[in-house]
């Protein structure tokens, strides 16, 4: 690792004490992890912390940074403001529409640690007043910045639309739950009547993801929400949706969220649903946001009127896929043929592409894309893999096999090699 001449230009290590106060180490350097590696980013790798992100404490794991006199990384074992008090490092959860770098690299503080809650960690550092964060922007979509939603006016809406449909379970369910419980950007945006809906409609799946957010093994990462547990009847999805989607301005619906297991399992209710929906209009876009695990129903949905799909893929390399998603009868194959059956019938297709920095930008991983690309993805949406990092490859027994370009350099080389091919965070409007 090189010496760094300029240490007063470079964002510093941040570190935070057993009671979670966060502190900037006077000497220390922020440095980022790629895979296995600690890497020390460039200046113009940093922006500043954008608004509506959140800063974790790491508990049971030490920061490492860099020693810009010696070039050589140091874990930081203790508080060097309180002598004998452990340090823990510090990452940042980025605001929607970002896309991390780098991560933030740790030392556990022993074995056998429980995996880190379902959130993406970037690196981050302190620097002339402010943190600093190793992200870009990837979307200027507005539609989950924080500085839009209200909780008063949020509460007002929810108790609205509840007494506007007070029979409709996945009204109530999206209320209740993901309102309120969970605050999900996209259930609020619904009871406000604007951008982007979510409709869950599966509480089963064909999958155990390594990271999924409302299923996990006991000894498996801390479950982010509650699955659901019912099925909603067409009619109520098209009760609830139908005026959403005929509101001035971009509207979409999007069936697959967080809260339930693979939608495609529920195609024959999605399809009557989408029916109803374009019998009373024809505004808006419908998508669907899946594993792409079933073709057959992916072009059925498709010839009922489905707009588009955003299909998750943690990685394009066929054992890593399997080693996360750990599906039940299925693999890229049925992903690849659910590209070619939207493809068929001239739909969108977009790939929500887990960025884990290391990993996403390794050069075997930019081949095995750039092959479902080819099949004619339109989009890609670079969400940041919200997981433990040292547990992911542990799981996925990741072994780095060829160089890495980093994320900066693939989405330069996927822009090279697929000039039409666009980028972004969000599922884009079509309608």
């Amino acid at each position: 690792m090189k010496i760094y001449s300029q240490p007063e230009r470079h964002p510093r290590l941040l570190f935070a004490d057993p009671a979670g106060r966060i502190y900037d180490h006077p000497e220390l350097l922020a440095l980022g992890l790629s895979g296995y590696d600690l890497v020390l980013p460039e200046p113009d790798d940093f922006i500043p912390l954008p608004l509506g992100s959140a800063l974790y404490v790491l508990p049971e794991r030490h920061p490492v940074g860099l020693d810009p006199k010696t070039g050589t990384p140091v874990i930081l074992y203790e508080n060097p403001f309180r002598p004998g008090e452990p340090a823990y490092a510090v990452a940042a959860f980025l605001a929607p529409a970002h896309t991390q770098l780098y991560l933030s690299p740790y030392e556990p503080t022993r074995d056998g640690l429980t995996p880190l809650p379902l959130y993406s960690y970037a690196c981050v550092g302190w620097w002339q007043g402010r943190f600093w964060a190793t992200a870009f922007r990837s979307d200027w979509d507005v539609r989950q910045e924080v500085r839009l939603f209200d909780p008063e006016r949020i509460e007002i809406a929810a108790r609205r639309m509840l007494a506007r449909f007070p029979e409709n379970r996945l009204v109530r369910h999206l209320v209740e739950n993901c309102v309120r419980r969970y605050h999900c950007p996209a259930a609020r945006n619904f009871v406000l009547g604007r951008f982007e809906a979510p409709i869950p409609v599966s509480p089963g799946c064909n999958a155990a993801c390594l990271g999924c957010l409302s299923e996990q093994p006991e000894d498996g990462p801390h479950v982010a929400q509650e699955r659901m547990t019912f099925v909603p009847f067409p009619e109520e999805i098209a009760e609830a949706m139908g005026p959403h989607l005929r509101r001035p301005g971009p509207v979409m619906v999007s069936f697959g969220q967080g809260c339930e297991g693979e939608p495609l399992l529920q195609a024959p209710v999605i399809e009557k649903a989408i029916r109803l929906l374009r019998k009373a209009t024809s505004r808006g876009t419908i998508n669907l946001n899946t594993n792409g695990s079933l073709p057959e129903a992916v072009e059925r949905l498709a010839r009922a009127g489905l707009d588009s799909i955003r299909i998750s893929l943690a990685s394009a390399r066929e054992r890593y896929h399997r080693a996360y998603f750990r599906p039940r009868g299925w693999g890229l194959d049925e992903v690849r043929e659910s590209i070619r059956s939207m493809k068929k019938y001239d739909r969108f297709v977009s790939l929500n592409y887990f960025v884990l920095p290391g990993f996403t930008d390794e050069e075997e991983e930019f081949e095995a894309l750039c092959e479902l690309i080819s099949l004619g993805v339109d989009f890609i949406q670079l969400r940041n893999f919200a997981i433990d990092p040292l547990w992911i490859f542990e799981e996925l027994e990741y072994r780095p096999a060829s160089s890495i370009i980093g994320i900066k350099g693939l989405l330069s080389a996927l822009r090279k090699q697929f000039p039409g091919l666009r980028f972004g965070y969000f599922n884009p409007y079509l309608r």
